[in-house]
């Protein structure tokens, strides 16, 4: 598989979860009420979570901490259309923050494998695409964060490097070693 064949996989398996979880279209126009962006949002940004952290209940607690985060900075906040970056950002940070805990809780407490993903979201995803899903799983944090905002969030390089908080180049490099990393994984 090479380097592109193995793009276009994760990008069709991403891609076919981020159909999925699309919010439905609404009539309503901006501004955002932070009810309005829960309801439209909250599903999205919480499968976006389960691939990052690896655990439903960690990514549920992730979104509800950020949807708590943005309520608390609201009247601050000088436009409502910018809300749902702030959300992605904050849930990719939260995400980070879960992940260094974990790391600091296996030096302390043996590890052990937990499959996060719902028996419906496996049984929607054909064996190539698990192997996608699974291979995300062994990427460092930063390489998965960059496929997953990539792929499944179908966000731009800026976005990406708005959200993450790293350089458009370091995006670009980053996803490209991802790709290659993923390549190799799913080869073994």
């Amino acid at each position: 598989m090479s380097d592109s064949s193995a793009e276009r996989t994760v990008e069709r398996t991403l891609g076919h979860l981020r159909t999925i979880d699309a919010p439905e279209p609404h009539e309503q126009a901006e501004p955002l009420t932070l009810e309005d962006l829960y309801r439209r949002h909250r599903m999205q940004l919480i499968r976006l979570a389960v691939l990052l952290v690896d655990d439903a209940a960690t990514a549920e607690d992730v979104v509800q901490d950020s949807f708590a985060g943005l309520y608390r900075k609201w009247a601050e906040l000088r436009d409502s259309s910018a809300a749902l970056g702030y959300l992605r950002a904050a849930v990719v940070n939260r995400a980070r923050s879960v992940l260094r805990r974990r790391k600091t809780a296996r030096d302390y407490i043996p590890p052990h494998g937990v499959n996060a993903r719902s028996a419906e979201s496996v049984a929607m995803l054909s064996s190539e695409h698990q192997a996608v899903v699974d291979a995300l799983s062994t990427l460092p944090h930063r390489q998965r964060e960059v496929l997953v905002l990539r792929y499944y969030g179908g966000l731009s390089e800026a976005e990406i490097s708005d959200a993450t908080g790293i350089s458009k180049g370091t995006v670009k490099s980053t996803a490209s070693r991802a790709l290659e990393s993923l390549h190799r994984a799913m080869r073994q």
